[in-house]
């Protein structure tokens, strides 16, 4: 069986019904909880798949070049080793943010402020030949959570999708590493987990029970779109997804 390296940032912010969906495609999921102090490989050796999850933490060094967190200059060394050696990987929310940072892209706090709860994201045309993203819909459901963004794209970067306040929702670097701004993984009481006393909440003046309320009525909608693309990621690890590698040609089509 593929197995798939998960990195857990954070206890709020664990695999939830990604697990599930992967694990149903045929992964096997060797979980690090990287927040608890366990320590995180020193390459993708064994691994047929590379997934980061979000947290909490910021994906920049503070003032005095502290990281945001002791473990994220090893992350990133990974997130490089994953591009470089065409492992398929998934970055979400801080995992995409640090998925950018790791190849010289730039993410900071963002000038439109935080963004939360249900949302759309609006494919962009490269999405339509991406393996993963083109059978995703046009302007497909998602979960917002975050207060930092990717402000500027790794100079080789793929981006896939967009929203008008949050121009880098998706991209893709190499062929067969993603990384996406929103969550796909929450289920309703995770959701319900982050918004008991959110700061982010109160300073949006946002009802905690009316965001919970309105993220567990498009919980099918999001299944529906990101179940699939999970398969999809699922079926390259396991080398059931043919992906050209850079340089190699397609082949033409009626040939």
């Amino acid at each position: 069986m593929a197995t798939a390296l998960v990195i857990e940032n954070d206890p709020t912010d664990d695999l939830r019904r990604l697990g599930e969906w992967l694990t149903e495609a045929g992964l096997d999921l060797r979980v690090v909880r990287a927040h608890a102090g366990e320590e995180l490989p020193a390459d993708l050796d064994g691994y047929d798949a590379f997934v980061v999850l979000g947290g909490a933490q910021a994906p920049y060094p503070a003032p005095d070049g502290t990281p945001g967190a002791p473990w994220f200059p090893a992350l990133e060394g990974l997130l490089r080793k994953a591009v470089r050696n065409s492992v398929p990987t998934l970055g979400i929310c801080l995992g995409a943010q640090l998925l950018a940072t790791a190849h010289a892209g730039t993410a900071e706090r963002s000038a439109a402020g935080p963004e939360v709860g249900p949302a759309v994201v609006g494919k962009r045309d490269a999405a339509e030949t991406d393996p993963l993203f083109r059978y995703v819909p046009l302007i497909p459901d998602v979960f917002q959570w975050h207060r930092d963004e990717v402000t500027e794209l790794p100079r080789n970067a793929v981006l896939l999708a967009a929203s008008t306040r949050y121009p880098h929702q998706a991209f893709r670097m190499g062929d067969r590493a993603w990384g996406i701004q929103f969550h796909i993984e929450c289920d309703t009481a995770m959701i319900a987990q982050w918004a008991t006393d959110s700061e982010t909440l109160a300073e949006l003046g946002y009802d905690p029970e009316v965001v919970v309320a309105a993220c567990d009525a498009i919980m099918v909608d999001v299944e529906e779109v990101w179940q699939p693309f999970a398969a999809r990621f699922a079926a390259l690890a396991r080398g059931e997804l043919d992906v050209p590698r850079p340089g190699r040609n397609l082949p033409l089509l009626g040939h």
